[in-house]
């Protein structure tokens, strides 16, 4: 055995030779010398239970049909209480690197083993070892590799990353969706008020808007100052004192809101000031999310309808009551300049609220919802951050829009960071070019 490989292997590495059979089959044993041949390897299973399902094999001139079972050592068999365990009573075969002790099932009979590592080429292992060693030096694994892949192994890995992006923001979705009882004006409302906040305060305005029931904000929203002063207090930014006659009306219409309405700031997260620039300002954010919800009724009905940034953009372009001219906080007074909300804070809101949101509705109606809302997200241009800029550097053509940019960030998360390149399209290519039996 080679210590240096045992000590490398991996058991996902195991899983790709086995699903790919990448392997000498002429020479397939079981550790007791029965002759395996595979019909099918089986199904994936990437839930509990054993490796793989449904698989086929043919044991010496017995065909069996059942489940396959891979570990690095046969002892691991027992070290996961599998003898004990009835869903893997239906094992027919257990692929090992390295066979250190005879297995049984729960009901004492035999389990065949088959041991891979005198079945793989040198080169195959070195192949797979440059790739998943730990090297510090690198940001990446397959930092060397990545700019010689083919562009139509990039292309369809990125789309496939950025709808997985896409589905794990529908869970918080479907997780307000629940809380507003399908509420799908409520639920936008909640994730516009988050995605205001970016990443300084997006908890803390997620959990102001979570904390007003949104047949609230029906009722407010065709008052500007009354919209005003329910975010705000909700925030608990009018509970300090102070002398500007705005402010003082403000607090007194928020009182009065909170008492008709019984609102409650329990949970209400503390908001944040530390590395915020001025437009950033909790003060700003809200006011400017006050000010869509008094100009748009059913803003959610309208979303569903835009076509392009431009028409999402124009929902947004709100005008703010005069004092905020020449203000970022109530007590802060500047040279007065027009806040609007700008571009790139816009293509952000379509980028983390917007499309997520649309591609969940559309998704829970049962219709194509990727090819809907991709040539939105693609008309959105890249994001610009350190992980982004990194890939750039490695391959230029990687970086072409914000579906990219977003797909970019899940590969390196999910992916690259968790060292799971036998999961990734990229690192399966690299390991498909190099030589097998």
């Amino acid at each position: 055995m080679n210590i240096v490989y045992f000590y490398l292997m991996r058991e996902d590495y195991l899983h790709y030779l086995w699903q790919f059979q990448k392997f000498d089959l002429q020479e397939m044993k079981t550790v007791d010398g029965a002759v395996v041949s595979v019909i099918s390897p089986g199904l994936h299973n990437e839930l509990s239970g054993p490796d793989f399902l449904y698989s086929r094999l043919r044991i010496n001139d017995q065909e069996w049909a059942g489940n396959v079972e891979i570990h690095i050592r046969s002892s691991d068999w027992y070290m996961h209480g599998h003898e004990t365990d009835p869903a893997y009573d239906n094992v027919i075969l257990h692929i090992v690197w390295v066979h250190d002790v005879d297995i049984f099932r729960r009901d004492n009979s035999p389990l065949p083993v088959m041991e891979l590592q005198s079945l793989v080429l040198p080169e195959s292992l070195n192949s797979y070892n440059r790739l998943c060693a730990e090297d510090h030096g690198k940001w990446i694994n397959c930092e060397k590799e990545l700019p010689d892949i083919d562009d139509f192994v990039i292309d369809n890995w990125l789309e496939r990353l950025y709808v997985e992006r896409l589905e794990k923001k529908s869970s918080l979705i479907s997780e307000l969706l629940s809380k507003t009882a399908g509420d799908w004006e409520a639920v936008l409302f909640q994730m516009l008020a988050k995605n205001f906040g970016l990443n300084i305060n997006g908890e803390a305005f997620l959990s102001i808007a979570g904390s007003i029931p949104f047949p609230v904000v029906r009722k407010v929203r065709a008052n500007a100052l009354e919209m005003e002063a329910l975010l705000l207090g909700q925030a608990g930014l009018l509970e300090k004192d102070h002398e500007e006659p705005y402010f003082l009306k403000l607090r007194e219409i928020y009182l009065y809101l909170q008492h008709k309405f019984a609102l409650c700031r329990k949970g209400v997260l503390p908001v944040k000031y530390f590395r915020l620039r001025p437009d950033n300002f909790p003060e700003i954010r809200l006011v400017q999310l006050a000010a869509v919800y008094c100009e748009h009724a059913a803003l959610f009905s309208k979303l569903q309808k835009c076509q392009n940034t431009q028409q999402v953009h124009e929902l947004f372009e709100v005008r703010l009551n005069e004092f905020w001219n020449t203000h970022y906080t109530f007590s802060r007074r500047h040279t007065a300049r027009i806040k609007k909300p700008g571009k790139k804070f816009l293509d952000l809101l379509i980028v983390n609220t917007v499309v997520p949101v649309k591609f969940a509705y559309l998704k829970s109606e049962g219709k194509d919802a990727f090819e809907i809302v991709a040539p939105l997200i693609e008309a959105v241009a890249a994001e610009e951050n350190e992980i982004v800029k990194k890939f750039k550097t490695l391959r230029p053509s990687i970086v072409k829009n914000a579906l990219r940019s977003q797909a970019l960030l899940q590969l390196k998360k999910e992916y690259c960071d968790r060292k799971a390149c036998l999961h990734c399209a990229v690192g399966l290519e690299i390991l498909q070019q190099q030589p097998h039996f």
